[in-house]
């Protein structure tokens, strides 16, 4: 399946979850029911995936952690926050950068609109 394809399911999959919980909780919970939701469709998904920093050949563990990967294709990263911040959509950008992956979604579920809380991020790589 294509990362384009993924982001698809994932959208509608977002929204099913926000229905069902509406705004106000921790991230923790949207992102377990969300990885609970992809999995019912045969969707592999990772949760809490480690990230290194890879300097000068040597690999860091500096505690960067993927909330969701889908795939091994999608980061998804979960907020549930006042206002996004463009230090969030950085975070996401330095995700993909740093795994090489070519699509991230962000996601703030703490929203009235979720229209305006999903958000596509593509690596240039």
């Amino acid at each position: 399946m294509t990362e384009n394809n993924l982001s698809f399911l994932i959208r509608g999959t977002i929204f099913k979850v926000y229905q069902a919980l509406g705004p106000g909780l921790y991230e923790s919970a949207y992102e377990s029911v969300l990885a609970y939701e992809l999995r019912k469709m045969q969707i592999r998904v990772d949760q809490q995936v480690p990230l290194p920093l890879v300097y000068e050949q040597v690999s860091m563990d500096v505690g960067y952690r993927i909330d969701l990967l889908v795939e091994n294709k999608v980061i998804i990263e979960v907020k549930s926050v006042e206002k996004l911040l463009e230090v969030h959509h950085k975070q996401l950008l330095t995700y993909l950068k740093l795994s090489g992956m070519k699509l991230g979604m962000l996601v703030n579920f703490n929203t009235e609109d979720i229209n305006k809380g999903i958000f596509r991020k593509v690596n240039g790589l």
